[in-house]
């Protein structure tokens, strides 16, 4: 199958692009960087420049079976200005707008048959203790209202035809990136700690077993609508430290207030305070089988590969 990719430089699509090539599809991923992209992505993937305001060339997406659309700029990767804000929710809401819109231009019969979009568990908001599936309603907050309006521009692609994914990605965890990759120096130095009270759920999933799941909605016809992208046992913040902490044999003794979190983060401090206990029903219900189901197996396998590619 043709595979057209967006967003496959990233922590999330460098790996899904190596999946991709290796279940023998061909891939295309779409780059607004293509020196970088050229120099990053294996040789049998080919590179196209695309400015996400316009959407791919028509001529590309004629020839594509899928498009996987996993572009966005980091959400945590400078503290929440108006600027910052402006250029996450319009890294996410424009460029979906534009492909639907690119694809909608192709004539039906060589139209692409599936839209894969990437959104976040961050549309749910801040839920404390309650259980949350593809059926729950959506929260509030910035990260929601950005949430809910990306899968809104994606969703529009089931107009088309097009049988239509959105993954609410989770915490993604590896090696060499993501959260852990944030976390592994410190608690390797013995600073690491809880955030907060520790008592707020994360949503986890291990980046070998999203790859998997994006590929399974590719490769499965009855994949449609809304997938949490997690895995089936959310932990604790404080279950998290301690379970991290006991894998790299380090003291966990540092916490960090909330008070404190605040003040350095600003509005930003809910990536690490707000609590969403998510479970993905859907994703078992229809046959997807986790790799790494437990904590304890992924951040063993992860913190092994990290000490081997030290």
């Amino acid at each position: 199958m043709n595979v057209l990719v967006t967003g496959g430089t990233g922590f999330i699509g460098k790996a899904l692009v190596a999946e991709l090539l290796h279940q023998g599809h061909a891939v295309t991923v779409a780059s607004r960087d293509l020196v970088r992209a050229r120099a990053t992505l294996p040789p049998a993937c080919q590179a196209i420049a695309w400015q996400p305001n316009q959407g791919p060339p028509p001529a590309v997406l004629g020839t594509c079976a899928a498009v996987i659309h996993l572009a966005g700029a980091g959400v945590g990767e400078r503290r929440w200005s108006a600027a910052r804000k402006r250029a996450i929710r319009d890294s996410r809401v424009q460029p979906t707008r534009a492909l639907v819109e690119a694809i909608a231009a192709v004539p039906r019969e060589r139209r692409p048959q599936v839209l894969i979009s990437a959104s976040a568990i961050g549309i749910y908001g801040d839920r404390g203790d309650e259980i949350l599936d593809e059926s729950s309603v959506p929260g509030s907050g910035f990260l929601a209202e950005v949430c809910k309006e990306w899968e809104r521009e994606a969703s529009a692609a089931s107009a088309l035809g097009m049988r239509t994914v959105m993954v609410r990605i989770g915490v993604v965890l590896g090696h060499d990136g993501g959260a852990l990759g944030k976390m592994l120096p410190l608690f390797r130095l013995g600073v690491g700690g809880r955030l907060g009270n520790g008592e707020q759920w994360l949503s986890w999933i291990h980046r070998e077993d999203l790859v998997r799941l994006f590929h399974f909605a590719l490769a499965t016809a009855e994949v449609g609508g809304i997938v949490n992208g997690v895995g089936p046992a959310p932990v604790t913040n404080r279950e998290l430290t301690v379970a991290l902490a006991a894998t790299l044999h380090r003291p966990a003794l540092l916490p960090a207030p909330e008070f404190a979190l605040r003040l350095a983060l600003g509005e930003m401090a809910a990536l690490v305070l707000d609590s969403q206990r998510v479970l993905p029903r859907a994703a078992e219900r229809l046959g997807f089988s986790y790799k790494y189901a437990s904590l304890a197996a992924a951040l063993s396998e992860i913190t092994a590969e990290s000490a081997r590619s030290a």
